[in-house]
């Protein structure tokens, strides 16, 4: 039996969530190591394991993997989710590079200082730019590309779900969108991450904001 997957990372969502949720419908095991103060993080830096100091990193296969678009890649191609030819890879790469834009937009939130503003603006271009995209798509189809599950709808329940936290609502006039998530999250795997007590985090709070200015030694 191979090494079990080591995540490092703040315990939190942020971008290491998407690989959360990859890795459980994949139905693979991993471990977390929270980055908790800047010592934690210097440690990493200088022991080599982060390519470009940052975070999130992956340990897997005998390898430390950082870049969150290059993991999600590699997992999706590791377990079978990015298609059965370049066509669809490339499509699944669009469709999941739209949605982790607009997630990172959501990631910000508790860093900015007028976030009310700042959500109804996200909001508005998830609406205008980005559901009609995949609502079209998904007017038929059970999944978003070859009629099998890959990536993209990984990514895009997480990002419905999270929407939906902060926008109750936000689907109503997406009908496919809707009827896709509800799809998903009858998906074993992701019936029990859905759960309390999974690796699931929390909307993040002050806690999480704290810490992540901390480690970076960021100025607000």
């Amino acid at each position: 039996m191979g090494e079990r997957v080591v995540l490092h990372y703040f315990n939190g969502r942020g971008k290491m969530e998407s690989i959360r949720w990859l890795l459980t419908v994949a139905e693979v095991e991993f471990d977390e190591k929270f980055l908790d103060t800047r010592e934690e993080y210097l440690k990493l830096v200088n022991d080599g394991k982060l390519m470009f100091q940052q975070v999130p990193l992956v340990e897997i296969d005998g390898m430390k993997l950082v870049q969150t678009k290059a993991i999600l890649n590699y997992l999706a191609e590791k377990y079978n989710m990015h298609g059965k030819d370049l066509k669809d890879r490339v499509m699944i790469n669009m469709y999941s590079e739209g949605l982790m834009d607009l997630m990172e937009m959501l990631m910000v939130l508790p860093f900015n200082p007028d976030p009310t503003a700042k959500l109804e603006e996200i909001a508005k271009k998830a609406k205008e730019r980005y559901f009609p995209v995949f609502e079209k798509a998904l007017t038929g189809p059970v999944y978003l590309v070859g009629g099998k599950l890959s990536l993209a709808d990984v990514l895009l329940v997480e990002c419905t779900l999270m929407l939906e936290e902060k926008c109750a609502g936000i689907l109503k006039d997406f009908s496919a969108i809707k009827s896709f998530q509800g799809r998903m999250i009858q998906i074993p795997a992701i019936n029990r991450f859905l759960q309390p007590g999974s690796k699931r985090k929390p909307p993040p709070g002050e806690n999480y904001a704290k810490a992540v200015i901390e480690v970076f030694q960021i100025k607000i």
